[in-house]
């Protein structure tokens, strides 16, 4: 289809970005607008802890420019991560049942409820055609052995006409066995598949560098970093992520980027480097390489 490729980071607000990447004592309201200036897209990154009030959504939108498209990660109870009852809206969490260690039992009616909050808070994006799709960062848990792919259909389906992105974290998910089934079913669910940058490994939790379009609408490219030691043994976003992606690093993105372009009406890059201003130096250059626009500033 030969579509526009939209790069961005995932979060504006990293304490990495604040600290390395933004002017020295920007004020928290300003980042989002300068952010913005250097990008056409970006990840919402706060939602997987807890769902934001509307208003903040809106000033979202008022805060960037027309064109400017958000891809709004889902709530960690829906992608499967334990959760507390604090990170779920307030009218949810008297009823929540929660197990001995104070983690969130996810039933139908909880998730019903998480999808219809999810909905109702990003709805200023939505009407401003701001967004993009919802991104599920399914937790390495999420196996072929203990769970199915179609427990995932209902989120999707309401969540619709949005897209869905899921992102698998188990690698068994895309082996020889079962990797032709897998994106099956996401075809069928009119789901989207990710595509990662990941390091290099044979560890459950690396996913290999698969390359699919499963809805025309959308593809997805996450970009993890290449650092095997910090993703399979570190514990904060700074270890496990940290990466400086080299210029042929970033050809090799590119190339897997374009060849998806001709199969999707849009692709998303989203850099996930998360240390310092690792990931938005990364975004930048990607961007100079695709022959995009990019700010002196």
């Amino acid at each position: 289809m030969g579509s526009s490729i939209t790069v961005g980071t995932s979060s504006w607000a990293d304490p990495g970005f604040v600290e390395e990447w933004y002017p020295q004592g920007l004020p928290a309201r300003e980042r989002l607008p300068w952010y913005a200036q250097h990008f056409d897209g970006v990840e919402v990154n706060s939602t997987f802890y807890a769902i934001p009030g509307e208003a903040t959504v809106r000033r979202w939108v008022e805060a960037t420019p027309d064109g400017f498209t958000f891809d709004v990660k889902l709530h960690r109870l829906l992608s499967r991560h334990a959760a507390a009852a604090d990170s779920l809206p307030k009218p949810l969490r008297d009823g929540a049942r929660t197990t001995a260690r104070g983690r969130v039992c996810l039933d139908d009616r909880l998730q019903d409820a998480l999808l219809e909050a999810t909905r109702e808070a990003v709805a200023p994006l939505a009407d401003a055609g701001r967004l993009t799709s919802f991104l599920l960062q399914l937790t390495p848990g999420f196996a072929p052995k203990t769970h199915r792919l179609d427990e995932l259909r209902r989120i999707v389906e309401a969540l619709a006409p949005h897209p869905v992105a899921i992102e698998l974290r188990h690698r068994g998910w895309a082996d020889e066995r079962r990797l032709e089934d897998t994106l099956g079913w996401y075809e069928d669910a009119g789901a989207v598949w990710v595509a990662v940058d990941a390091p290099p490994g044979e560890a459950i939790t690396i996913m290999p560098p698969v390359d699919a379009v499963t809805d025309p609408r959308l593809a997805y490219l996450r970009a993890h970093g290449r650092n095997t030691e910090g993703y399979t043994t570190k514990k904060t976003v700074a270890e496990r992520f940290a990466w400086q992606y080299s210029d042929d690093e970033l050809t090799e993105i590119k190339v897997r980027a374009e060849a998806m372009a001709e199969l999707a009406a849009g692709v998303r890059v989203q850099f996930n480097n998360n240390r310092g201003g690792d990931a938005p130096t990364a975004a930048t250059r990607f961007r100079e390489l695709l022959g995009q626009p990019v700010p002196s500033s």
